[in-house]
């Protein structure tokens, strides 16, 4: 008997069963199914079940909504506005003790941040200015 060929034999009457088709699901689909997820008291199985979907897989796009992975990123995180208004070659890196801060150029920074507007004249200190924006930032 040759094996080579398969043959379905199907009974008369009955119509041939076909697997169900693979559902693809957009990315806002896949994004407007992660944030039920995250309403309060929601269940990611329930919410799976509702949209015919197994919940590791909705697990899976949670996770990938939370790291902002999943479209358009999480909500409050944006960038920030950068204006540039003189274009001068950045400085070449050198030890701290080789630098005369009275010889530095003096420019102007302007930053401004939700709480707060800072202004810094002149020549300032690297260190001064991380530690300024270090408390800003807390």
């Amino acid at each position: 008997m040759d094996t080579s060929q398969q043959v379905a034999v199907i009974p008369q009457g009955r119509e041939p069963s076909v697997a169900p088709q693979r559902q693809r699901r957009s990315i806002a689909d896949k994004r407007r199914i992660a944030e039920e997820t995250l309403v309060e008291g929601a269940s990611v199985a329930r919410v799976a079940r509702a949209q015919g979907v197994n919940a590791n897989q909705v697990f899976g796009w949670r996770r990938l909504y939370l790291a902002g992975r999943l479209g358009d990123p999480k909500p409050g995180m944006k960038l920030l506005p950068v204006r540039v208004s003189e274009s001068v070659p950045a400085p070449l890196p050198m030890e701290r003790s080789s630098i005369d801060f009275a010889k530095l150029q003096p420019s102007t920074i302007h930053i401004e941040l939700r709480q707060a507007k800072v202004r810094i004249e002149g020549s300032a200190d690297p260190a001064l200015v991380r530690v300024l924006l270090e408390c800003l930032r807390a």
